[in-house]
This record gives structure tokens, sequence and C-alpha cells, in this order.
């Protein structure tokens, strides 16, 4: 419209995209020089899908979740994710986004050892000045399972119960953005399928976006698109071509 100026960010936002990335490359430094770990990585991601990305380790995946929550910094390449370009962001700006807009869940459960399982959950509603956050914090747990656990503190609890506590934490400020880094890496077979059910539930009744790291094609195929990573790039995005497909059958 005349008089008015969009950044990119607002055009992807009003259309809808809560990931939009072009052209991402990540270059670390070692003692051996230059390592190039992400190159020329582009991602959409529509607000309320699920996508996996799966790849071999070494491929780059957790590294992109990584600049995806704003945790790293990409060295090229447009980075907008939940209406904000991360590229020209503060480390003050990108932590008042992720506080805001995005929910991790990492492979190690990151809990405060010295807080209750309370008081991990409610710990970024305190952040936010969310007077509720206790509240909150106890009816999420109620949610995973967690209602008589709510006084223990981490090592006082299973491993399934940990990351249980990490997904409550997580989706504590109903996040758009839900980001799982292998959720179930460190678990068992049955308590981790019982955290991948809970975590697919709290995505559905929260209608977060979910991006999901995962070596497992079983589990990526639960979700609406499979990413797949090999040596820093994206090699396929299976469900965008089966959906590129379909508006043609249905126009003939």
């Amino acid at each position: 419209m005349a008089g008015q100026s969009y950044t990119a960010a607002q055009a992807a936002a009003a259309s809808g995209a809560i990931i939009d990335v072009a052209d991402v490359g990540l270059t670390l430094t070692s003692r051996a020089g230059p390592v190039e770990i992400l190159r020329g990585v582009s991602l959409r991601i529509a607000a309320g899908e699920s996508v996996a990305v799966v790849g071999p380790s070494g491929s780059g995946k957790t590294s992109l979740l990584m600049i995806l929550a704003g945790l790293e910094r990409a060295s090229r390449g447009r980075v907008e994710v939940v209406g904000e370009d991360f590229s020209k962001m503060s480390e003050d700006a990108l932590a008042e986004a992720r506080g805001r807009d995005i929910g991790i869940v990492f492979q190690s459960f990151h809990l405060v050892p010295t807080m209750t399982a309370l008081e991990n959950v409610a710990l970024p509603l305190e952040f936010a000045g969310r007077r509720d956050a206790l509240g909150v914090a106890r009816k999420l747990l109620g949610e995973v399972g967690l209602k008589d656990r709510t006084e223990h503190f981490p090592a006082e609890l299973s491993g399934g119960e940990q990351q249980r506590v990490a997904l409550a934490r997580a989706v504590s400020g109903q996040p758009r953005l839900l980001l799982a880094d292998e959720p179930t890496g460190n678990l068992d077979g049955r308590t981790g399928a019982q955290v991948i059910e809970l975590l697919f539930d709290l995505h559905k009744r929260h209608g977060s976006t979910l991006v999901l790291i995962t070596h497992d094609d079983g589990l990526a195929a639960r979700c609406d698109r499979t990413v797949r990573m090999a040596d820093g790039r994206i090699i396929s995005d299976e469900a965008q071509a089966i959906r590129t497909a379909e508006p043609r059958t249905a126009a003939q």
C-alpha cells in the first residue's frame, strides 16, 4: 500500500509463515581452520505445522534448531522467526523473543537442580512477570501427569519425569513455536514413547508450531512434513512436494 513500508519478516508473518529462512550458512572456527556447518539452508514453515528434521549425526540439524531458537547466530543468510528478523536483533531482544514466543525442549533436560518441579516450570513465567506463575505451573504439571510430584527436585525424579517437567516448562508461556531436539534421546523406549505422545498432545492442545529434531523415521512420519538434511544442506522436503501436487490434481 502507498505510504506503508513492510519488512520481510512482517510479510512472512502476514502470510502465515512462522519460520522463513533463506540461504542460511553457519561457519565455525576450529584449530584446523573454519568449519562449514550449514551450507545455504532455506526453509519455510507455516504456523501450526509439525515438521520433523532428520539426518545423520553431523548433518547440521541441531545447529539449524539453535539458529531458529536465536541461540546461535547465522554466519550469512536470512533468519526470520516468529515475525522477527533474528539477524538484526541484540542478545537481549533475542532472549525476549524466546521468552515470549518460543519453547525449547532439549535431549538433556536442563532443569535447575536446586528448584522443585513446580519452581522449574514457574521460572519463565516469573521472569515474564506473571503473578499467577505458580498456579499455571501447577496446572501444567497436572496436564503432564505430575500433579503429585510438584515439590520434588530433579534428582528425585526419573528421566521421563524430568522430561515431562521440561515439556511443561517449554509450553508454560503458550509459545507460538515449540522446538524439540531429540527429546527422547536419554530415555528408554517405553518412557520415550510416552514423552512423544505427550509432546504431540501439547503441540495440538496449545496450537503451537512444532519443529522436531529426530533420527527416528517412524517418529518423523507422524509430523506434517519431513525435512531431511545431509552435510549441512536440506536434501528433501517430502510433504512440500505432496502439497504442491494436490491442487493440480483437484483442478484436473
